[in-house]
């Protein structure tokens, strides 16, 4: 059986870039379907596989978290990977989901733009979208990342777009939705801060998602 298209409704604006995408849109793939999207180039549909990435924020603290495990097809390939890093002297958080080749070029793009607008994450972010857009190299990347400093939470698609959450969280990667569902469930908690949530909902995608697993490297702001 062929894979399947999914299509959901638009939950959040778009910062930067063009059309409008569903906040859910990216982050909703599952192993077996296939999502097209209303891009520059809608025939080369993109599968992220072997990540989640989690972002809250919270009572003026944000966290971003990202599983260890690389795979390969249905081989584990690592257990620890570092999928979050730091940019701009750590004052922004990046985590990524997809090629890491292509996420370290990203990195390195975002950083630059970085540097050309410091303390201005969204507009680095659009900017970078922009030359994500029109740029036929880029435009071949494979990447997701969420982004986060102390002020926003962005994530920058594999479509070149630029989307900020309503609620200030994140979910991406092939366990995305499954963190992203449990950090809703939790954020309301008294006394649950930002990181309690963000590792709760982490443990819960790892016992969904095969692609996932519970060594977590977690940063916080």
């Amino acid at each position: 059986m062929g894979a399947r298209e999914m299509r959901h409704p638009h939950r959040c604006g778009i910062v930067g870039g063009g059309g409008r995408l569903s906040f859910f849109q990216p982050f909703l793939f599952q192993h077996g379907f296939r999502m097209t999207y209303p891009a520059s180039n809608p025939h080369d549909p993109i599968q992220w596989h072997g990540t989640t990435i989690l972002s809250v924020r919270k009572n003026g603290q944000v966290v971003i978290a990202g599983d260890g495990q690389v795979s390969v097809g249905p081989t584990v390939m690592k257990a620890n990977a570092r999928k979050v890093r730091w940019l701009a002297g750590g004052t922004v958080m990046a985590g990524f989901a997809g090629a890491t080749a292509d996420a370290m070029t990203l990195f390195e793009r975002l950083e630059g733009k970085l540097e050309q607008y410091p303390g201005q994450l969204t507009r680095a972010c659009v900017e970078m979208a922009k030359d994500w857009r029109t740029d036929r190299y880029l435009r071949r990347l494979e990447a997701m990342m969420a982004v986060a400093d102390k002020s926003v939470s962005l994530v920058l698609t594999g479509n070149g777009d630029v989307l900020e959450p309503e609620d200030g969280l994140i979910g991406i990667g092939s366990g995305g939705s499954y963190a992203l569902s449990a950090a809703r469930a939790l954020i309301d908690i008294d006394g649950m801060e930002a990181e309690a949530v963000a590792r709760k909902a982490m443990k819960i995608a790892a016992g969904i998602c095969v692609y996932t697993n519970e060594n977590v490297t977690l940063e916080k702001l």
